[in-house]
């Protein structure tokens, strides 16, 4: 290895430097034939074709082979071998990462946290309040501690920006563009800017100086949305001034930090409310035009609240980040969610984990990371990227939480990164795959604390027919698999319907709806994108997934699927399939359907990038992604196209732009070779029948099922209603049994009662308890328990006359919940009856939600039992869920099941009633939870 100082000229470096260039050149396109060796002045992209994983490993092998630590300025900013060749010349020496000493976090850090405040900004003066002195920031150093930036540091440094804007003439409300990189300035001008009244607007910046013209090009469509009036910017952007102004109206000036430094004792303040506009989040745009996502204080706060609660964030938290804080996950979750729970962030820029992955898991090492948070792909470059060498006393035991979200979740990189990562401390239970998306502020649903990453093998067949999420036999090889990415967020709900917004079951995909305090009121001055986004209360995601046992599994994006012969196809597993094939770039492909403008239906297109060139090795790619295709989807694709490298279009995040891509095909951008138009023809016309009459056939029987089923109960709840009035008490409870059971069977709707064993005898009586489901759940206790019992109902079931007579009917108890006088005399009713020798049949829960989950119990069944010395049957409900959700009468199929647990005993020795009555209340809603395949909604922290 030769050390820098003896590569003193660039002559007797360069030709290490272009082997090594040469050589990984050629293991990136090895299909290549008209090869020209690279020079000092070949351009890295366009000549050599080196992507961001690329050069990537290209810095790798260069800092392994001089010994130097390059500056990660050169992942980004080099064009030219040259460039690196100077880079080379001017580094010093590699330091290791191991050697940098721990960094000791803060002693003493309160966990208190402003839960009273109503915006980004009060939340600040809080804690200026309370530690203004406590470090809040860390910027990341590879050799020292890294700069700190304390709340009062910040607060000052915020209210300079604001002053300083306001003089320039800010008014409120108008909105202010970011478009800065990691570090202090960034966190001054944001708060700045909401201090000043102003909407920071953060947009991303430039990867090189060169791509600084066009990049701003592309930004002006987000600067005229959000009407900007002022973009704070680095110094080389300023140039370009007047190219933005003639481009849009409302830009006043291009401003940096600089000339951004004001007296704060001259700012006026600005009171912002709870319902105000924080600031405008702009999607990535993987799906079509980036619209501004409007989050109020209001939204921010309670998602912040929300993931705090689900991931039980702290003051002695540190949060290690490397993620842009233009993106809502970097911005909101890093940043935003650390501030308010007043936990330390350590950030480094995007570009430092690029050039160095490893630099990561370091700082998570360094700085005594507990929390942290990334894309997939970040864990999977982790995985492929780093050498063993590279991690020699990496300790990650105090990561206690790893989210992955923000994109597709893959299962083989969560079982990789465990795998892999154990070694060094890592725990499995750590890893939480999570989903979000900006309209939701940033957090939808996590998976609870401590449970290892769940991975659902279902039947791929049946999956891309029907949607049905078969689970799949363990040896199946074309299984299809996807992560569990947990339960909605408190307070907050999660919904999966078909075409025509109606609930489906579990196990069957849909389109996923949210709604809650974090949802967004819709994109700024674009109203027929806030039209589409909402469907009544509910927003649509754009994505796709399934509920099993209260998890959410995401699928795809529902613009994304191709529907072919009757089958859906997904793009992400067969883009990574294919991406994988030699001679394609990897992360280059694009996958989406077409519509024929002869025939009517979808076309399936494949869109790969390659260098190859010799049209006999261009043919044989494609056959063997034809083969690859055909294999996964069973349906070969209609077309095949090579196309040149930098066709395919990404998004800021890195996300293909199918979407984007579809439009260049359609417009004749890309060449392409079609089939035969006769085999085109014939193809739609036999694919697109069956796939009409499928969705046709579905929906028909969908209505049809709910219609005669509603019908159905309509006319047997008549007929029982009008028996209980009339016939003898001994009749009543057989007549409703032999009902709820002919109903089933009507309906084709399975009954199975297990635990049998259980059933208390004719003379022991029992206080049943049991989950609260649906409106079906009484009628499938009357259905499956071959024994009759007292229900107790709520009383405010009185003020419903028809119910409430029939209730009665059949001596049901009502329980005040309101009046706590009347509550006490309807509790010692309920236990003269108990001690009389009649079992009664609880819903401890209250009530019941659309929301799957177990709430928590109330204490009336077992103040009973305990006072009446009786024993508790916990009993597991299934399936009425399904069948019948919360606020819909949209009947769908499914199979009822009811699980008798062992009966809970009062405990010996125990006098006093109420500490029994909590022993019973506890074992009897272990049981319940054990079986019912919810998760526990007590659990959850109030936010």
């Amino acid at each position: 290895m030769e050390a820098p100082q003896q590569l003193h000229s660039e002559k007797h470096a360069a030709t290490p430097l272009l082997e090594i260039i040469a050589t990984l050149a050629r293991e990136l396109h090895p299909l290549q034939t008209a090869w020209r060796p690279p020079t000092l002045d070949s351009h890295l992209e366009r000549d050599l074709g080196f992507d961001s994983l690329g050069r990537l490993e290209l810095v790798a092998r260069l800092e392994r082979q001089f010994g130097v630590s390059l500056p990660e300025q050169s992942f980004a900013e080099a064009e030219t071998p040259r460039d690196l060749l100077r880079a080379i010349l001017s580094s010093p020496t590699t330091t290791s990462l191991e050697g940098t000493p721990p960094v000791i976090p803060e002693a003493g850090r309160s966990n208190e946290a402003p839960e009273q405040a109503g915006s980004l900004t009060e939340m600040l003066d809080w804690h200026v309040a309370h530690h203004g002195e406590r470090t809040h920031i860390r910027l990341y150093s590879d050799s020292d501690e890294g700069e700190r930036i304390s709340y009062r540091q910040l607060h000052e440094g915020a209210l300079k920006v604001a002053a300083a804007l306001q003089r320039h003439g800010l008014q409120p409300g108008e909105a202010v563009c970011l478009m800065l990189p990691t570090g202090s300035d960034y966190f001054y001008s944001f708060f700045g800017v909401l201090y000043a009244g102003g909407v920071p607007v953060p947009i991303y910046p430039p990867l090189r100086p060169s791509q600084l013209q066009d990049h701003l090009r592309r930004q002006i469509s987000i600067l005229s949305n959000a009407k900007a009036t002022y973009l704070i910017t680095i110094e080389a952007a300023k140039s370009l001034a007047k190219l933005l102004k003639a481009e849009v109206e409302s830009l006043r000036e291009l401003l940096t930090l600089d000339a951004l430094h004001g007296n704060p004792q001259a700012l006026s303040p600005v009171i912002l409310r709870s319902i105000d506009t924080a600031f405008l989040q702009y999607t990535s745009g993987s799906t079509g035009t980036p619209k501004g996502v409007i989050l109020t204080h209001a939204n921010l706060l309670a998602n912040i609240r929300a993931d705090g609660a689900a991931i039980e964030a702290n003051a002695s938290d540190i949060f290690v980040s490397w993620l842009p804080l233009y993106h809502d996950m970097g911005l909101i979750g890093a940043w935003l969610g650390s501030l308010y729970f007043g936990a330390q962030l350590v950030i480094m820029s995007p570009l430092s984990f690029l050039a160095k992955p490893e630099r990561w898991l370091w700082a998570i090492h360094r700085y005594g990371g507990t929390l942290s948070a990334a894309p997939n792909f970040a864990y999977q470059l982790c995985c492929s990227r780093i050498d063993d060498k590279a991690l020699e006393g990496l300790d990650l035991s105090r990561w206690r939480v790893a989210l992955n979200g923000a994109e597709a979740v893959s299962p083989e990189t969560v079982q990789s990164f465990q795998a892999r990562f154990s070694a060094y401390g890592f725990h499995a239970e750590a890893l939480c795959p999570v989903y979000g998306l900006a309209e939701s502020s940033v957090g939808l649903t996590f998976p609870p604390l401590h449970r290892k990453p769940l991975i659902d093998r279902i039947r791929r067949l049946e999956f891309s027919r029907s949607g049905q999420a078969i689970a799949a036999e363990p040896d199946d090889p074309r299984a299809l698999h996807f992560v569990a990415c947990g339960h909605p967020l408190p307070h907050h709900e999660v919904r999966v319907v078909n075409a025509a917004s109606h609930e489906l079951p579990e196990r069957q995909q849909g389109a996923i709806q949210f709604r809650g305090p974090s949802a967004c009121s819709g994109y700024f001055h674009n109203s027929q994108a806030t039209r589409e986004l909402f469907d009544g209360e509910w927003l649509r995601s754009g994505d796709l997934g399934y509920f099993a046992d209260g998890d959410l599994f995401i699928t795809g994006r529902s613009k994304d699927v191709i529907i072919r012969a009757g089958r859906n196809i997904y793009p992400e597993e067969l883009e990574e399939a294919i991406g994988n094939l030699e001679g394609i770039r990897k992360g280059r492909v694009a996958i989406f359907s077409s519509q024929n403008q002869n025939q009517p239906g979808e076309r399936l297109v494949i869109l790969a990038e390659t260098r190859e060139q010799d049209p006999a090795k261009r043919e044989a790619l494609s056959a063997r992604i034809d083969s690859i295709a055909t294999y996964l989807t069973m349906i070969a694709p209609d077309e095949i196209i090579l196309a040149a490298p930098g066709i395919i279009l990404k998004t800021s995040s890195g996300k293909i732009r199918r979407g984007a891509c579809r439009t260049l095909f359609e417009q004749g951008a890309i060449k392409a070779h079609p089939r035969p138009v006769w085999q085109q023809q014939l193809q739609l016309s036999l694919s697109t029948l069956p796939n009409r009459i499928r969705r046709i056939v579905g929906s028909a029987k969908d209505w049809a099922y709910s219609l005669y089923t509603r019908g159905i109960f309509y006319i047997l709840a008549a007929f029982t209603y009008l028996s209980v009035m009339l016939l003898p008490t001994t009749f009543r409870w057989p007549l409703m049994r032999a009902m709820a059971r002919l109903l089933a069977k009507a309906s084709g709707t399975r009954l199975t009662l297990r635990g049998a064993e259980y059933l208390p005898t004719v003379t022991q009586p029992v206080i049943l308890v049991a989950n609260h489901c649906s409106y079906l759940d009484g009628i499938a206790l009357v259905a499956l328990l071959p024994f009759s019992f007292r229900f107790v109902a709520k009383s405010e079931l009185r003020r419903n006359w028809i119910a409430h007579t029939f209730l009665k009917r059949i001596n049901t108890l009502f329980v005040e919940r309101s009046d706590p006088r009347q509550a006490v005399t309807d509790s010692y009713t309920a236990q003269r009856s108990a001690l009389q020798g009649e079992s009664q049949c609880y819903f401890p829960e209250g009530t019941f939600s659309r929301r799957p989950g177990l709430l928590p119990f109330h204490m009336g069944a077992f103040s009973t039992a305990a006072n009446a010395a009786l024993p508790v049957q916990p009993i597991t409900i299934r399936g009425t869920r399904s069948i019948l959700h919360a606020n819909d009468w949209f009947i769908h199929p499914s199979q009822i099941s009811l699980t008798l647990c062992e009966p809970v005993v009062p405990v010996p020795g125990i006098e006093d009633a109420w500490q029994q009555a909590i022993l019973l209340r506890d074992r009897a809603r272990t049981e319940i939870l054990r079986h019912c395949g919810e998760p526990d909604l007590a659990s959850e922290k109030r936010v």
